[in-house]
């Protein structure tokens, strides 16, 4: 039942799809084929491409939406202090294992066992013993010597080396910061275009986070900052940064090449726990549905990680190059769509059923028990729906972390209230609606549900409202049924 009845076109699942924009889904058209797949936000990544191209891009997804009458939420990804490789004499180079590759200053390789960084201070920075990982972690190297203009390296672990692929660091601690000047030149540029969302790669401490609210705060912007957990560093602090951050992205991709690949499932299991405390907004990435880039199915562990991600309490998955460069980007999404669809149910048995132990000092308790009790009540009257007015959406976040599985719609005077709801685990936005008063609200809402056959006579809507106090907005539940 949201706008242009959304839900009469496809059920959408509680947990929520987040898909990265890219050649393969260029242009509104796609984008609108995306959205009726089960797109909620899609994410812009800045570390490929330039600022015309990302205008062109934020442009598409929102005539896209407008066109639907959808809600859609945008995430810029800022690229961070990405380490890549310098230029490659053949652009390509076999790296053995016991043979000796040398690091010099520069921007491109002289001969075959010399390798170059766009990192400029990385020679400084490495130590005997330092290991460096390259290609993804597909080709490890150890620290040998470091002289004034070069590092000498042994391989320790085989493979074939590219010109720009990735270099990780494991351990060692860098100087440059997480939020550079190119990041934020690209972070002001998404405030001051109404970006809902703002990742920032390489997050090490949660005063990074600050740093970057700040930014977004000195343009009056309302963008909520998106931490993406890739370093032992953020692991170590994850506490902190999880209470100072307004959502989390589990990065698999660097994180699982920065620690050891065989922690990457519990320390995700650990950061998702984090942010249920914390009532935070937690998105899985990185290879979720990564064959399909080349294939119309994917494999049974990837369907299995997408479950799984979904039974340990994610809020949403996120698609990479199955939709930013992939050959089948709608199918991609139909396929998350259709795992959530079938794994919710099983989440729902095993969901808690009494309240998280900690409230945050950001949540107002009155709120947290209200919202935990509509839910119960919703659940055990059998309720068609939720509805609840939320001038910042942080009641309707309230809602989804309690993890009621009936659905929420929320509601609110803020278009970006709305559209960041779009990340909010089972809330649905909905446009348009008064919430001046409760009644008016529910009544509205009930009058959009019949008209789109989501609800019917007989069938019981929870409302989740107040009286006034100054203490909270939300301190009162009102079961409605319909004649």
């Amino acid at each position: 039942m949201p706008d242009s009845d959304s839900i009469s076109r496809r059920r959408p699942s509680q947990t929520k799809i987040v898909a990265t924009v890219g050649p393969a889904s260029d242009g509104p058209g796609i984008l609108a084929d995306l959205i009726c797949a089960g797109v909620d936000v899609f994410r812009v990544n800045t570390a490929h491409g330039d600022r015309e191209e990302h205008q062109r891009r934020v442009d598409d997804i929102r005539t896209a939406a407008n066109e639907l009458g959808q809600q859609v939420a945008i995430l810029v990804d800022l690229a961070g202090p990405k380490m890549r490789l310098g230029e490659l004499p053949d652009g390509q180079l076999d790296c053995d294992a016991g043979a000796q590759l040398t690091f010099v200053r520069g921007e491109n390789s002289k001969a075959p066992d010399e390798l170059t960084t766009t990192y400029k201070p990385l020679i400084d920075e490495l130590r005997p013993g330092d290991r460096v990982m390259l290609a993804d972690g597909t080709v490890a190297l150890r620290v040998e010597e470091v002289t004034s203009d070069k590092a000498i390296c042994r391989v320790i672990q085989s493979g074939l080396i590219r010109s720009r692929q990735g270099v990780n660091l494991p351990g060692v601690k860098l100087g440059v910061p997480a939020l550079g000047e190119k990041d934020r030149d690209n972070a002001r540029w998404a405030a001051q275009n109404g970006i809902d969302f703002i990742s920032l790669s390489f997050v090490r401490t949660a005063d990074e986070i600050r740093q970057l609210q700040a930014v977004i705060e000195s343009e009056n912007s309302e963008a909520h900052v998106v931490a993406k957990i890739e370093k032992p560093e953020a692991v170590e602090d994850l506490e902190d940064i999880v209470a100072a951050t307004d959502a989390v992205m589990v990065a698999r991709g660097d994180l699982g090449v920065e620690i050891d690949i065989a922690r990457v499932p519990v320390v995700q299991k650990q950061i998702i726990d984090a942010c249920h405390r914390h009532r935070k907004p937690v998105i899985i990435a990185t290879q979720m549905l990564d064959s399909m880039q080349r294939s119309r199915i994917p494999t049974r562990a990837e369907a299995t990680d997408v479950a799984n991600a979904i039974l340990d309490g994610a809020d949403a998955c996120m698609l990479s190059g199955e939709t930013a460069i992939g050959e089948y980007p709608r199918e991609a999404v139909e396929m998350m769509h259709r795992i959530a669809m079938e794994t919710e149910p099983l989440h729902r048995r095993r969901a808690p059923k009494r309240a998280p132990d900690l409230t945050p000092d950001s949540v107002n308790d009155i709120t947290e028990g209200i919202t935990f009790a509509a839910g119960r009540l919703a659940e055990e009257l059998g309720a068609e729906m939720i509805v609840v007015a939320s001038g910042s959406g942080k009641t309707a976040l309230s809602v989804s972390k309690h993890r009621c599985f009936v659905p929420t719609i929320g509601v609110s005077d803020s278009e970006a209230a709305l559209r960041r709801m779009c990340l909010y685990w089972g809330v649905i936005p909905l446009s348009g609606a008064p919430t001046a008063s409760g009644q008016e609200t529910l009544d509205h809402v009930v009058d959009r549900g019949r008209d789109v056959g989501f609800i019917d006579s007989g069938d019981r809507v929870v409302l989740i409202s107040g009286t006034g106090l100054k203490s909270t907005s939300h301190n009162m539940i009102v079961v409605h049924e319909l004649d």
